[in-house]
């Protein structure tokens, strides 16, 4: 059944470069001030900075006080970490992590070229090509995205099939501890920050429940990308906001990731017998903003991330790791949904507070019903 899962997810990768690519440019080009990209890309970058932070201390705040590490490690599996812990030793490498990620890679090339395209006088004869190149991926796209529950079914049932449920039974708590506080963070926190902005978060929930149980079943955000930025479109907001914000976001807005990150680190202080104090907690949440942001274009480089910042810290033994891999193919559901669901957010966010959202004509948008 892997093959099923694996197989949607690496078609669904081809189509993200050229949606990514095609959509920026077409949005930028077609913007008569250039200087309210730059603002959008700062606003965005500041946002995903605080929101990032507030999920890393939530993570801190929650597993130091459930403590779902205060359990007997002699009797949990152990998983091969050597290659992430190998790897973890080496740092954090920020032009590593450009030189491996795609998205970002596009993201940039795309903004530069938007920009050239909108400063050329000559610009109208171009942006109908992008125009048609744009429509002409989406609905390939769409034709693909028919099936979708083919390729879910197939990474979950891989996923039950090989690592089985009972691997979940001696690390329950730390399971239950990551699930609740992903719930937690995406309806109280999210939900304030919707409700601040007049949106309701079980209305947006709603519209993008499609690419939520696509990322359920093949534990990738990435596989519902494309189809995401189609949907927010769809509630009101303007191209160029979409095109902007959830590709940036893939990379340095994640927040179930970080949630996981953090809750990890104290989870295998806490198992090894560890006490952290104030200070050298606050020293984590610093070393993770930063790392945080490489956990993304990689598979495995969140272990890497995790094994890194265990290295800087120097007081947890990062061979611990190789208790967490026993279940997370089970947590990596959670963190890729809370990812989604974050961009999302952020993407509404800021292109209400730049007046790029409007609500007319707009399907299913989650302002329809607000939160008042």
């Amino acid at each position: 059944m892997e093959f099923l899962g694996v197989w949607f997810v690496n078609i669904i990768k081809v189509f993200i470069p050229f949606i990514i690519f095609l959509t920026i440019v077409s949005g930028i080009s077609g913007m008569s001030d250039l200087k309210k990209v730059g603002r959008i890309g700062i606003k965005a970058l500041v946002y995903f900075e605080v929101v990032t932070t507030l999920s890393l201390t939530i993570g801190i705040l929650l597993a130091n006080l459930i403590k779902p590490g205060r359990i007997d490690k002699t009797g949990l599996p152990i998983g091969d970490a050597s290659k992430y812990t190998r790897a973890g030793a080496k740092g954090f490498d920020w032009g590593h992590f450009f030189a491996t990620n795609l998205t970002l890679q596009i993201l940039v090339l795309a903004i530069i070229t938007g920009i050239v395209i909108g400063l050329h006088p000559k610009r109208t004869r171009v942006l109908p090509y992008i125009h048609r190149a744009t429509r002409w991926v989406f609905v390939a796209l769409k034709y693909f995205m028919y099936l979708a529950p083919v390729g879910a079914f197939g990474g979950m049932a891989f996923t039950i099939g090989k690592y089985g449920i009972r691997t979940l039974e001696p690390l329950a708590m730390l399971m239950a501890t990551v699930y609740g506080t992903m719930l937690i963070f995406i309806f109280v926190v999210l939900g304030l920050i919707l409700r601040w902005f007049k949106f309701n978060i079980w209305t947006y929930l709603k519209n993008i429940r499609e690419e939520i149980l696509i990322v359920l079943g093949t534990s990738s955000s990435e596989a519902a990308l494309p189809s995401l930025m189609v949907k927010l479109e769809r509630m009101g907001c303007s191209q160029p906001v979409v095109g902007l914000v959830v590709p940036t976001g893939y990379s340095f807005n994640l927040d179930g990731t970080s949630i996981y990150l953090s809750m990890s680190v104290v989870f295998l202080a806490q198992l090894y017998n560890v006490s952290l104090s104030t200070g050298e907690l606050l020293s984590i949440l610093a070393i993770l903003m930063v790392t945080s942001k490489g956990a993304a274009g990689v598979s495995g480089s969140g272990f890497t991330v995790l094994a890194s910042t265990l290295t800087a810290i120097r007081i947890i033994p990062v061979e611990g790791l190789a208790f967490l891999l026993a279940v997370d193919k089970f947590m990596s559901e959670a963190r890729a949904i809370t990812n989604i669901i974050g961009n999302g957010v952020a993407t509404l966010v800021i292109a209400k507070s730049e007046g790029e959202f409007h609500l007319a004509g707009a399907a299913g948008s989650p302002g329809a019903a607000t939160a008042a």
